[in-house]
Parts: C-alpha cells; structure tokens; sequence
C-alpha cells in the first residue's frame, strides 16, 4: 500500500500483522503512524477515523459527490437515493452531480431539475466534454477529502481528468447489451485535484443499513426528518396514519414523491430485517 506523508512523500509500505488480519484494518483516508528503517516502512497503528462511508469504503470524508447520468447509464434514483441515504448515514454531506450534459435535450435537463427541485441537496450539473458546471465543481473541492460515488459508466474518472488533466485515470465505455458502464476504477484511492483530496472509488453496490431501527430511517432522509415533528403522532412512520405532515407534503409536491417511495422502501428493507 502507499502512504503519504505530511510533506507529500509517497511511502510504500506495508501492514503490521494484525492490521492485516483485520477486514477493515487500513482503509483509504485513514491517517496512520508508521516507522521507517531504512527502506523499510511499516503501518503500525490506524487513528481514531472521524467517520467511515460504506460501499465505497473511505475514511475521515469531507463530503461524498454523488455522480449519475441521466442515460449511458439510464437515469436510476434509487441508486442516487440510496447513495445519498448511506452520506447522511455516515454523518457526512452530500452533493448531487449530473454528468454527460453535453447528452442532454433541453425536456431532459429540466426533467432532472425538477425531479432535484424538492431534495435538500445542491444538485451540479456538468460535462466533461463541454467544460460545463466544472467552475462551479472546483470550489467544492478546495481543502476537503470528497469521494465521488455512483453506478460504473456515470463518467467519474472522466470528470476527475477534466477537472485535473494531469490524473490520465483510464475510463470506459457503455455495454451496448446492457447500457452499463464497466468497471475501470478497481480499488478506492485518494488522488489531489484542485487543493483537495478526491476519493476515486468503484462503482457503489448496495446501501448498508444494519443496525438502523425503523424509527431512524426518516432521519436519513432530511426533508422527512424536518417535517416529522408536524405530524399528529409522535411515533408517525409517515405510512398511512392520519395528519401526517410529511404524506401532505408529498400530496403537494414539497417532498419529491421519488424520495417518499425510497423511504418507504428503506422502512420496508429495515423492517423485515429484525430479528422478530
């Protein structure tokens, strides 16, 4: 593994045993304190990690960039949902980016501008081919540890060339069977761009959401959680029970329906996950 240093040294190391024996003994982001003898440098302890995102798997986050398409690959909100969900799960703030907008007819980009227009996140759009939303991008960046997550083929590594030249990531094209991308980042892994660390990771699989109890899956939703307390019953899950603040703000268009369904879903998966 490398290591770098306070002073931008790149150090190849290697893991003490037990860090090694650990499953998430050393993870990208992670501050450590290593020794070195001569040539030899070895990860002798992991400090205490501020936060640590799931799937992809990064330590002491900033913010997570949730990048997607709106084709080549379709459009899929469950997916961006579900990512946004596991940032809000792991305490860290989340921004949404389209990418391939140089794809975009003129009904498609306000599609997504209105399916945005209710979610508490800012939402970026940009393309890699025509330069555009990248100003917009950069100061994001500046200072902050940010991982980009999303469905393989969204056009990640291609952002993060056009943002850094120098980077030269590799990228991949769309399955013409199955309109998805395939995989050309492999393992997580810090890289600078625009006086920030960015986290180019592989694609995002699944959503981890053990130990969440159903009363606490509204509160990764923030539009939800705000509402919550309107609601004629303290213990609302926002089902069917009647003066539920956040159903009527569904009804009148305040909270994106795509949001509600996903929760709804969430609540579900939770559910039938308990043990009883």
């Amino acid at each position: 593994m490398v290591v770098r240093s306070e002073e931008g040294e790149e150090i190849s190391c290697r893991l003490r045993g037990r860090l090694r024996r650990d499953a998430l003994g050393v993870v990208a982001g992670d501050f450590v304190v290593l020794t070195r003898t001569g040539a030899d440098a070895v990860v002798e302890e992991v400090l205490p990690r501020r936060n640590l995102l799931d799937r992809p798997t990064v330590a002491n986050v900033d913010q997570v960039l949730v990048v997607f398409s709106y084709r080549d690959p379709p459009l899929d909100l469950g997916h961006v949902g579900r990512v946004l969900v596991g940032a809000e799960k792991a305490g860290v703030d989340a921004v949404a980016v389209l990418s391939k907008a140089d794809l975009l007819a003129g009904a498609e980009r306000r599609e997504v501008e209105e399916l945005f227009r209710a979610v508490p996140y800012r939402l970026v759009v940009t393309s890699s081919v025509t330069g555009e939303g990248l100003g917009e991008l950069r100061p994001l960046l500046g200072g902050r540890v940010s991982v980009l997550a999303g469905q393989s083929g969204v056009g990640k590594s291609r952002l993060l060339n056009a943002l850094e030249p120098g980077l030269g990531l590799a990228t991949g094209d769309i399955s013409p069977r199955v309109r998805r991308g395939r995989h050309t980042t492999r393992l997580a892994r810090l890289l600078d761009v625009d006086g920030g660390m960015v986290a180019d990771t592989p694609g995002f699989s699944r959503l981890d959401l053990a130990g969440v109890e159903p009363r606490q899956v509204a509160a990764l939703f923030p539009e939800l959680a705000a509402l919550a307390p309107e609601c004629r019953f303290a213990d609302c899950y926002h089902r069917a029970e009647p003066g539920c603040a956040v159903r009527r703000a569904v009804e009148e268009g305040t909270v994106a329906l795509w949001r509600y369904r996903l929760y709804l879903e969430l609540l579900t998966e939770v559910e039938e996950a308990l043990p009883w």
